[in-house]
């Protein structure tokens, strides 16, 4: 007896993708609208506090996989040896 899940069922899915959307959207349109206690001009900026979290997530990515990623690897066959 294979038991489903509640993630196997396509409807779930859509409404689960549907409210994380909505989330967005409205966290994103908040943003406009609440008053930040900023300390530098550029805090200021609309969406600043995303792109600086995204485009420091991307950083990081690129630094462990071109800059760490090389410096930890074995060969191949190290445990072969």
């Amino acid at each position: 007896m294979d038991k489903k899940g509640i993630f196997d069922n396509p409807k779930n899915i859509k409404i689960l993708l549907t409210i994380l959307y909505l989330l967005c959207f409205i966290v994103f349109t908040a943003d406009f609208f609440v008053h930040k206690h900023t300390y530098f001009d550029w805090e200021k900026w609309p969406l600043f506090y995303g792109v600086y979290g995204f485009m420091s997530y991307v950083g990081l990515v690129f630094i462990a996989k071109y800059i760490i990623r090389p410096l930890l690897m074995r060969k191949e066959d190290f445990y072969d040896e």
